[in-house]
């Protein structure tokens, strides 16, 4: 067999495929395989099955080392494994594919202010401009490739990219290397996008032959407002290529040829060892001049400032224990996903990508949630980053400016408060999961537990050293009246549930959480208020959820008065002081938690959504286990002595990030894959919290036993 094999498509029957995950064998009738180069490293022999979408949608896979992609040889598989997979595609019957591949083949390339997701095979399928929360310019991610891509990779007879044999971030920063072995030689792509610090959003991509000979090819297909609507593209007389729509404006510059043909740009340049060109992508309003031309020179410089300015901010972290590597690459993410002018700290990067493969649970997590925010305030706090955190504290006092009794749980990068939620029905959905929404209807619900988020925080950034603030004080004052007011009545929960209104238990312990952090603020010189009265405020909360949310039976707190059901986000408990850890009643808590929302491999579930418990929470499907609730065990398990049982998860955790070490929202014990909004805050604040703790038990931070009652 060859060292390389060149591209060729063959049509695989039905019959090829015993099972498919939920696809019928009748629809795999257009399935093709595009074979790429020899590669007996990675192949598998004891291959899986794909566990796809239906067929009547198209797909594209990507992924090199993809267990799930290939067909059964026991179900008569023509594939062996002296073959990597390029890509699979399935072809509607209009013609239409779809190019995303797994969540976890992402890597993230970002400048604070927006993000794109470059997939394994060095195409950019996601990336909203000039902010996280504006329409996207690529959207191949939840739909077709003519939703907008850019691939950039060795020219192949395909037309399709093979994906990398080496992918890496560059120490510790954001700028992604991409490498791919080709007969002739080897080519490196170096992708990243520059602080701006007042310039254009730029999307950078160098190019590079580090051995040999290496021909390059580059596809862009820039598609704005979500994939629906195709530009006007020109290129000017100096050469730069100018595509515009509306009050959007995206440029390309490069010292490579570049030709148009079905509403794309392609360029294809050979490079000889040693050699590189540069690929520029900026946006600019429509109605102002062009962005600044940047030569080589100068994009060479911008590179090596841009991994300065990644390798400065990360020598800043404070912990140095034996996860630090983790640590470290969850940190970068989280500052990638902070707003540098604002101080805003959204979820996620992305929209819609699906809680459940073809489900209904896709939302825009592309907002700043208070409750997120003030944990990943405080991760960012312990770790030794005060400016962030000082940021998100001025950030939230302008958005709950002018109505800080009626906290919305989440709000715009900039503090908006309007983000109505709407669908996008020209998008077929990430692998068909369907509707693809963008703005989030939940910023409407009433959720209680978001009070106590915020003043811990307060409290947290008053104890770590945060100068006080006088508009501080108000808000604090104007809070605590509200939860008074109203923490004995119903609402949506820290999950959001789109159904009833419930007495949730997690929800009631965040409002003693509000009043005991508002005391230790007084009590700390930090605030004035009436102390003596809220100490009996927060004794009666604390009696009224031990008596009514506890079911001494089972010896268990509940996810609501009267309820059956468990809910993850009882973990909590310990740690924010509500019970000491050794409380019987949170070792039986936990222990329950346990044995009822954990999956096959010992992960979680956020609460039950099988058996009696479907559509509990106001939706159809299920979902895969949410990861942050994982890493809240694993500070139980520290916190109780189960140490060697705690480290053992949080390794066995570790291992579900991809290559570059990111996570989505939630892992699908099914498939076996990531699934959720991606990169996710609340999974890398897990991994910071989880390591912390393993080196500390004591303290998951320096709040935790500040008020612990028996």
């Amino acid at each position: 067999m060859p060292a390389y094999a060149e591209a060729q498509a063959v049509p695989l029957a039905p019959e090829t495929f015993s099972s498919v995950g939920k696809v019928a064998l009748t629809q795999l009738a257009n399935v093709e395989i595009l074979f790429g180069r020899y590669s007996p490293r990675t192949a598998s022999s004891t291959p899986g099955c794909t566990g796809c979408c239906p067929g009547s949608r198209p797909v594209v896979w990507r992924r090199r080392t993809d267990r799930h992609l290939w067909p059964s040889r026991r179900a008569g598989g023509r594939i062996r494994n002296y073959y990597t997979v390029v890509a699979r595609r399935w072809v509607t019957p209009e013609g239409r594919t779809f190019m995303a591949g797994h969540i976890e083949d992402y890597a993230l390339i970002g400048d604070l202010e927006t993000a794109a997701l470059v997939g394994r095979d060095g195409t950019i399928d996601w990336l909203c401009l000039p902010r996280l929360d504006s329409q996207a310019v690529f959207a191949a991610l939840l739909g077709a490739e003519n939703n907008g891509s850019w691939s950039i990779g060795p020219a192949e007879s395909s037309g399709l990219s093979p994906t990398a044999d080496r992918r890496t971030y560059r120490g510790e920063s954001l700028l992604l290397e991409s490498e791919w072995d080709t007969p002739t030689g080897t080519l490196r792509v170096t992708d990243f996008m520059p602080p701006r610090e007042g310039g254009a959003p730029r999307v950078i991509r160098v190019v590079e032959a580090v051995r040999g000979t290496v021909t390059v090819a580059s596809t862009l297909r820039l598609r704005f407002n979500y994939g629906k609507v195709v530009p006007w593209v020109h290129r000017t007389d100096d050469g730069r290529v100018r595509a515009v729509a509306g009050p959007h404006a995206v440029w390309l510059d490069t010292e490579a040829e570049t030709h148009s043909e079905k509403l794309t740009t392609h360029s294809r340049v050979t490079l000889a060892e040693g050699e590189r060109v540069a690929f520029t992508l900026s946006w600019q309003p429509s109605y102002v001049g062009p962005p600044g031309c940047l030569d080589t020179d100068q994009v060479f410089q911008i590179q090596e400032e841009t991994e300065k300015f990644w390798a400065d901010w990360a020598s800043h972290c404070t912990y140095n224990g034996p996860y630090r590597d983790a640590v470290i690459r969850s940190l970068i993410t989280l500052k990638a996903l902070t707003n540098p002018l604002t101080g805003g700290i959204v979820a996620a990067a992305t929209t819609s990508l699906p809680e459940e493969l073809g489900g209904v649970r896709n939302w825009d997590y592309r907002y700043v949630w208070l409750r997120d925010a003030a944990i990943t305030m405080s991760c960012l706090l312990r770790a030794g980053y005060r400016d962030e955190a000082r940021a998100w504290r001025d950030w939230l006092l302008r958005a709950v400016a002018g109505d800080p009794e009626n906290l919305q749980i989440m709000y715009g990068i900039a503090g908006e408060r309007e983000i109505p939620e709407t669908t996008l029905p020209w998008l077929v959905g990430y692998e068909n999961s369907t509707p693809v929404r963008i703005g989030n209807d939940a910023a409407n619900q009433r959720q209680l537990d978001v009070y106590g988020e915020v003043i811990e925080a307060l409290l947290l950034a008053a104890h770590l050293g945060l100068e006080r603030d006088e508009t501080s004080n108000t808000l604090l004052f104007k809070l605590v009246q509200f939860v008074e007011a109203h923490w004995h009545e119903p609402d949506k929960g820290i999950w959001e549930v789109r159904g009833p209104d419930r007495h949730f238990v997690h929800s009631k312990v965040m409002a003693w959480v509000a009043v005991d952090c508002a005391i230790k603020l007084i009590e700390g010189g930090h605030a004035d208020g009436p102390v003596d009265h809220w100490r009996i405020l927060r004794d009666t909360i604390h009696q009224d959820v031990c008596e009514n949310g506890y079911d001494p039976d089972r010896n268990t707190f509940t996810q609501s008065y009267g309820s059956q059901e468990l809910d993850a986000a009882l973990l909590l408990i310990p740690q924010i002081g509500f019970l000491p850890a050794d409380d019987e009643r949170v070792i039986g808590t936990i222990e329950a938690i346990q044995r009822e929302l954990s999956t096959p491999d010992g992960f979680l579930h956020r609460y039950p959504t099988e058996g009696d418990s479907a559509g509990n929470d106001g939706l159809d499907g299920h979902e895969g286990a949410f990861l942050v609730c994982a890493f809240w065990l694993v500070d139980d398990l520290a916190m109780i002595n189960r140490a060697d049982e705690a480290r053992n998860l949080f390794e066995r955790l570790l291992a579900l990030r991809n290559d570059l070490g990111l996570l989505a929202e939630e892992w699908d014990p099914h498939q076996r894959r990531q699934v959720g909004n991606y990169p996710q805050a609340y999974s890398h604040i897990g991994i910071v919290d989880a390591a912390l703790s393993l080196e500390n038990p004591s303290q998951r931070h320096p709040l935790a036993l500040r008020s612990a009652k028996r």
